[in-house]
């Protein structure tokens, strides 16, 4: 496998030359100095994986990323976290901070390498029609900040969006993040046939519901999968669950 390493401060581009030859010693690297450079190497030959700075001279991460085929995986590094979006909306993989701590590139590693095993590239999001006719953001990645960094979580590996507090916790497949995003920001943009809102604090991916069952005060809750842990549902739904 090939990588791409395009960063124009040399300690910086050294330090993670310098890791991924350790914790990924089959990936072939070729380290370029800005984005320009970059993207001459893009023209010459095939990449597997692209770690692309985003503040570079010339050619910015973000143009350099777009300018890749679709086969390629992007992860930016960055010391500006406002960038987060952005690296969202170029379709990246990942998006690390820096600078960059070994265990953290673990983790970028180990999710690069499953998706190239899995054939899998994250395509940009798609658009569709909402209620009204207007063009709706299918959302392919929830973006939340997670200690000094801020980790990308695909969609297929969420289960639900619990709304609490003024902070809506996002529980997936490794954990659980917490965005500021309301629940009614992002139920326009989730598939409807893969998620469902059970209560105004909810949205659960439906295959993840384990079991159904009503409180000492007759209030009917929900259970996931993947957690030991109840949640509030909707009379209504919770009827038309019962009728199926």
């Amino acid at each position: 496998m090939r990588g791409l390493i395009a960063e124009d401060e040399a300690p910086q581009r050294e330090a993670l030359r310098v890791a991924l030859a350790e914790l990924w010693p089959t990936l072939a690297v070729q380290v370029c100095v800005d984005g320009i450079e970059a993207l001459e190497a893009i023209a010459e030959q095939r990449f597997d994986v692209a770690f692309l700075d985003i503040r570079m001279p010339g050619m910015d991460g973000l143009k350099v990323a777009r300018e890749l085929p679709p086969e390629t995986l992007v992860v930016f590094t960055t010391a500006y976290d406002e960038f987060a979006v952005r690296a969202f909306d170029a379709g990246a993989i990942d998006y690390v901070l820096k600078p960059i701590r070994s265990e953290r590139l673990q983790i970028t590693i180990a999710r690069v390498r499953e998706r190239l095993a899995n054939g899998q590239r994250p395509a940009l999001d798609t658009l569709e029609l909402g209620r009204h006719g207007r063009p709706v953001e299918r959302l392919s990645w929830i973006s939340a900040s997670i200690g000094d960094s801020v980790r990308l979580i695909p969609i297929d590996e969420i289960d639900a969006f619990h709304a609490q507090d003024k902070y809506t916790r996002v529980l997936h497949r490794g954990g659980e993040a917490l965005i500021r995003t309301p629940l009614k920001d992002l139920v326009a943009g989730l598939d409807g046939e893969s998620f469902l809102q059970l209560h105004r604090s909810l949205i659960v991916r439906i295959h993840a519901i384990s079991e159904m069952r009503k409180d000492e005060l007759g209030r009917w809750q929900v259970k996931l999968r993947t957690r030991d842990e109840w949640f509030p549902m909707s009379q209504a739904l919770a009827a038309r669950f019962r009728g199926m």
